[in-house]
């Protein structure tokens, strides 16, 4: 079964307003965006919206700050950054959501090998203090885009077997990172029965990724012909209309 939604609920007050309307859409599936901070604050305005997500049977997920780095000179920086993710782990046991999506880090001046030692080490400590706070949702770092951000396919990988996160597969970063979607390849190296997949269109150069863009019929069919058919599958989609797009996902795939 795949589940699609969009990358995106809106505020407090449309939060329920916006999970009727992904319904009425047949949308099963919302990512909760707090890339620029994590706005819902209460538990009590956390537990409505789960309460009418689990009533509409839509899945909730969470993407993490955007000014996340575990890999940072600065040690304070790393604590923010763990404190931001832990946030969106408290956040996301009230909602009752899969996964916390967030980007790791930036190589910065340091090679590859101690880059991933160092986000190892930050990884390991969150599932810990998860563990000890009995947060529910799964620590999910997502294949990145650009060539000078930690993010490989063999990265997360690595960190799913060193740390036993989950993992977000996000193949518009892979195309952007790799000039090709390597769907059999990745799905060989990061295995579930539950994936959690990013999808949309993008533009790139030799760099990575620049930004996303609509998400052309070819590239759904493309994403859709490549998956599995015996996993529980959520696709977000980021494109600039992630309700659209993730609608017309779900209409080609109904095709299919």
């Amino acid at each position: 079964m795949i589940k699609f939604g969009p990358g995106g609920l809106g505020g407090v007050k449309e939060a329920i307003p916006n999970l009727e309307k992904y319904s009425k859409l047949g949308l099963k599936a919302c990512e909760i965006e707090f890339t620029y901070g994590a706005y819902i604050k209460k538990q009590e305005d956390a537990e409505k919206i789960r309460k009418k997500a689990k009533e509409l049977g839509i899945s909730l997920s969470i993407h993490a700050h955007y000014w996340i780095n575990l890999n940072s000179e600065d040690k304070d920086k790393i604590e923010k950054s763990k404190e931001r993710i832990l946030e969106c782990l408290k956040i996301g046991t009230w909602l009752d959501a899969s996964v916390v999506v967030f980007h790791p880090g930036y190589y910065g001046k340091m090679d590859k090998k101690e880059t991933y030692e160092n986000i190892k080490r930050a990884m390991l400590d969150l599932q810990e203090k998860r563990k000890e706070k009995k947060y529910t949702p799964e620590l999910a770092p997502e294949t990145t885009g650009k060539i000078n951000v930690f993010g490989s396919v063999e990265e997360i990988a690595r960190l799913v077997r060193d740390t036993e996160c989950s993992f977000c597969i996000d193949f518009a970063h892979i195309l952007a990172r790799e000039k090709e979607y390597r769907f059999e390849d990745t799905l060989s190296k990061l295995k579930s029965d539950n994936l959690h997949i990013h999808f949309s269109g993008i533009v790139y150069g030799e760099k990575g990724e620049k930004h996303h863009k609509k998400t052309e019929e070819k590239e759904w069919k493309a994403l859709l012909k490549a998956l599995p058919k015996d996993k529980e599958i959520t696709i977000i989609n980021e494109a600039p209309t992630p309700v659209e797009d993730a609608k017309e996902g779900l209409e080609i795939y109904k095709k299919i």
